[in-house]
């Protein structure tokens, strides 16, 4: 739920939402006008925020994380898939699938991006040449990095904490290229 139909509903402003929860006004208007993004708030902000309109801080962010969950539904679903077909046909199935260029032409750059550093990454560990098809689309990449689910927690909590430069640094570099953090693509029960 956004911030602007909370506050509707509950029917305050933004400087009252300020007093209850001792958050600045002007975070709050950020916010409220989309200048700022909540997701990016600190927990305590949210916190606060969230306890002084009676909601949970998921309800609060929940706009934001759905994106980061049907990536990580997205992102299984990949990997169960290579488990299940293995290596070369993956490569075989992608490619021959057309979802590069249609995640590409759609602007679903996450999915696009991540479908193709599997198959260069494939490719390399299994000594296939990599496709051209797709060097245009290589060239580009994801304007922020992207994390897995645990280390965007991490990162919310703790934006230095070291597990975020480990898995930077042990980032399989075919999915680097494209500022998405991805170090195991196997490890899917």
């Amino acid at each position: 739920m956004r911030i602007q139909e909370i506050l509707k509903e509950k029917r305050l402003t933004i400087y009252k939402l300020s007093a209850m929860s001792k958050v600045p006004y002007a975070t709050l208007h950020d916010i409220y006008s989309g200048k700022a993004h909540i997701e990016k708030c600190s927990a305590e902000t949210v916190y606060q925020i969230a306890r002084a309109l009676d909601v949970t801080m998921e309800e609060l962010i929940q706009d934001c994380v759905d994106k980061s969950v049907d990536f990580d539904m997205f992102k299984s679903n990949v990997c169960h898939r290579l488990k299940e077909m293995g290596d070369i046909d993956f490569i075989l199935h992608t490619l021959t699938s057309g979802d590069i260029p249609v995640f590409f032409e759609k602007k679903r750059y996450p999915e696009c991006f991540y479908l193709l550093g599997m198959v260069d990454y494939l490719s390399r560990i299994n000594n296939v040449d990599i496709c051209n098809d797709f060097d245009r689309i290589r060239k580009c990449k994801l304007k922020e990095e992207l994390y897995p689910a645990s280390i965007r927690a991490l990162k919310a909590v703790d934006k230095f904490h070291p597990e975020i430069q480990k898995a930077k640094q042990q980032a399989i570099p075919e999915f680097k290229r494209f500022n998405i953090i991805e170090c195991e693509v196997r490890d899917v029960v």
